[in-house]
């Protein structure tokens, strides 16, 4: 009993502080301390608990400790529209023109993460972390459009989408569970891991989208949807699991390499009307492959490889396009399944993305470490994509990264990392007023420390 509650606390807690560390997409570059100091590289030369959340078999490879990290995350998110040619005439919606920054920019974001070695060849481990998210909050703007269609009155209305404040938020918490067994005299690793998985979920200023969802179009224009936007936070649990592998077949190289199967979630009944597949919203699978050369004994330099498939998920990888296929579009489509809310629903169009990360760690004596590294992955979000994405506009490519660790006389470890995102912008015409430009721009910083005991 009195770890349910234990555990119950900490997954309340880290969706109410809020995990919206969103880096590569929705996905973090780097999952703990010491990884985010490489800009995420280092799979094949862990050396920290956390590194179950890339790739189980590397807790063959850390000693018995727990670790303790928190994560103050600065994402600032903005995104501009210019003028326009019709100004909402003729069936458009004219989006502004505005140039507003969202107002909620700072996060922090805990983690705890726990390893213990049964026997000389088996290990267990225990994580529990935030990672990935959206969480964007547009105050003010405007939006043109005649709500009776095209021929009728034009309007102004509040809000980047015509209904007030509009934004997103998606906070995830997981709970990681690793086995790792090792073979060949110590040079080989093989770790499973079961994920659990809980996300929570708001979204607002969506309400001009009404009559394009399934159950307004469905009813023949008599019905409008309840469960679209402004239902306050709703839950959603589910999970996965992971496998890996790390091999050391000299001391100067290792290799290793994952999969994380798609995690299945419970769908957001709240927002049904909003998501493909009446509320579906699960996470994409992911895999990662890395290389570490150690030239000598204080140095190793690692080389990761990362592949997201956010296309896998329709409600993320669906293009906004399919709407067109809607009957209430007025694009002459007859499919009731490409609706908000459908089968085929829209979604915001993501594309699969590859990060490539290069890091370095270096002893520079028996008590300091250094790291640093390097990342880049092309960002998701088409140019064709950038109306809806104003919700989640994630088009960060290029990370840098800085670290250190004390290793104290009592067998402890803290380290710092500081990681910086590059500004980066995507520009593409508004898909429902293409005489207009929208703007997407981001760039971040994070704040890594955590605490080490048992080393």
């Amino acid at each position: 009993m009195k770890l349910d509650i234990t555990l119950t606390g900490l997954v309340a807690s880290l969706l109410l502080i809020g995990t919206a560390q969103a880096t590569n997409g929705y996905f973090t570059n780097g999952v703990g301390t010491k990884n985010s100091a490489m800009a995420g590289a280092g799979s094949a030369d862990p050396s920290e608990i956390m590194i179950i959340a890339t790739n189980p078999a590397g807790l063959a490879f850390v000693h018995d400790s727990l670790e303790v990290g928190l994560s103050l995350f600065s994402p600032i998110r903005s995104y501009s529209s210019s003028a326009s040619l019709a100004n909402g005439n003729g069936g458009a919606f004219t989006i502004g023109p505005n140039h507003i920054t969202s107002s909620n920019n700072l996060f922090p974001i805990p983690y705890i993460a726990y390893r213990r070695r049964i026997d000389a060849q088996n290990t267990l481990g225990i994580a529990f972390y935030g990672r990935g998210g959206m969480d964007t909050k547009w105050v003010g703007g405007t939006a043109t459009f005649a709500p009776g269609g095209p021929g009728t009155p034009v309007m102004q209305l509040p809000g980047t989408f015509g209904s007030g404040t509009a934004g997103v938020s998606l906070m995830q918490a997981f709970l990681n569970l690793a086995f790792v067994h090792t073979l060949a005299d110590r040079h080989l690793a093989i770790g499973v891991s079961l994920i659990g998985a809980a996300q929570r979920f708001q979204a607002r200023g969506l309400g001009a989208f009404a009559g394009y969802t399934e159950a307004f179009a469905a009813s023949g224009g008599t019905k409008m949807p309840t469960s679209l936007t402004d239902n306050g936070h709703e839950m959603s649990y589910g999970g996965g699991a992971s496998v890996g592998f790390e091999w050391r077949p000299t001391q100067q190289w290792a290799l290793a390499g994952a999969y994380t199967t798609k995690m299945y979630m419970s769908k957001l009944s709240r927002y049904s009307d909003l998501f493909a597949g009446g509320g579906s919203f699960d996470i994409p699978a992911s895999a990662t492959i890395g290389i570490t050369f150690k030239p000598t004994a204080p140095v190793a330099v690692s080389f990761d490889t990362q592949r997201i498939w956010y296309s896998g998920i329709s409600s993320v990888g669906n293009p906004i396009q399919n709407l067109f296929s809607c009957p209430t579009a007025g694009a002459g489509g007859t499919d009731l399944q490409s609706c908000l809310g459908g089968r085929s629903g829209p979604g915001f169009g993501w594309g699969n993305m590859t990060v490539y990360k290069i890091g370095a760690r270096w002893q520079l004596d028996p008590d300091w470490t250094l790291r640093f590294g390097v990342s880049h992955g092309t960002q998701p979000i088409p140019r064709s994509q950038v109306t809806l994405n104003i919700l989640a506009p994630g088009v960060i490519e290029n990370h840098v990264a800085l670290g250190l660790t004390h290793h104290d006389s009592s067998h402890g470890q803290f380290s710092v990392a500081f990681v910086y995102a590059l500004n980066h912008s995507v520009s593409g015409p508004n898909t429902f007023d293409p005489t207009q430009t929208i703007r997407l721009s981001m760039h971040q910083y994070i704040l890594d420390f955590a605490y080490a005991w048992g080393h």
